[in-house]
């Protein structure tokens, strides 16, 4: 289940992540945020009222709310990121670092895992680095900064959230981290005298963001609760391949030979990883 549940967020994170960027390239990033966020946070209380969740202790608020922070700020450097290059460069640079501070913190806490997960934690990486080849190196260097920050966010949410959570706490802990990141946007958003709400067509693509984001979060969370975080990490990291894959088909970018690779790579590290 954990491993299932991992693949799962891949899959919701990539597609959440292709219609972020697509989304800052028709509103502003801040506006693309706020009502991504309240998207998200409303549809995170919904479900906890529907399972009649407890409302967490005060360690785990204080975790939340620093995982809010860190994952906005890694949020809107990969949106950023996304809406002035390629997704086949800013996407697996954010996994690779999104990925690696979790294993790290895990293998430090609980230690290493097997050695056939140790192997499909190798080509995961590997494969995350290959599918971000890009031909294009303007726009790969301009981008790559923010790829970089993102995976640095998307790694220290991923720590904090799991401390945050339990087996009988997981949709509250996201909502607190979702709402406390908000008011310090609308903020920021006062002072630049910026507008707060998306142009109309842009809302069902921004709404329709902060959904995939949250449900993807939600498998995530679920994945390190039933398995290791390193685990439910790199799977969960392998979501890359869904953005570009989208990026493909919609936005028609060209996969490189070297990207390919990368998804044949990823196949096999899921199968070494779940064995």
């Amino acid at each position: 289940m954990a491993y299932l549940l991992g693949l799962m967020s891949a899959i919701v994170w990539g597609a959440g992540d292709f219609c972020g960027g697509l989304a800052s390239r028709r509103a502003p990033l801040l506006t693309v945020l706020i009502v991504a966020e309240f998207t998200g946070f409303c549809l995170l209380v919904a479900s906890a009222f529907l399972v009649n969740e407890t409302f967490p202790a005060s360690p785990a608020v204080a975790y939340s709310v620093a995982a809010g922070l860190s994952g906005t700020i890694g949020l809107g450097c990969l949106y950023r990121g996304l809406a002035i290059g390629r997704a086949s460069i800013v996407a697996p640079v954010s996994a690779v670092i999104g990925a690696a501070i979790p294993a790290l913190f895990t293998a430090h806490m609980q230690g290493l895992p097997g050695e056939l997960k140790l192997a499909g934690f190798a080509l995961a990486l590997a494969a995350i680095v290959l599918a971000s080849q890009s031909s294009h190196e303007a726009k790969t260097q301009n981008a790559l900064p923010f790829g970089l920050l993102a995976g640095l966010g998307f790694g220290g949410f991923f720590v904090l959230m799991d401390q945050a959570s339990g087996p009988h706490s997981t949709f509250l802990p996201l909502a607190i981290a979702r709402s406390f990141p908000i008011p310090i946007m609308l903020v920021i958003c006062l002072v630049r005298n910026r507008t707060m709400l998306p142009t109309l067509p842009a809302v069902p693509l921004v709404v329709l963001t902060g959904i995939l984001d949250a449900a993807g979060t939600v498998f995530f969370l679920l994945s390190s609760t039933f398995g290791r975080l390193d685990v439910a990490t790199i799977l969960s990291s392998l979501y890359p391949a869904s953005t570009v894959i989208l990026s493909r088909l919609i936005l028609r970018e060209q996969i490189s030979l070297l990207q390919k690779l990368g998804v044949v790579l990823a196949l096999t590290a899921i199968v070494l990883i779940v064995w």
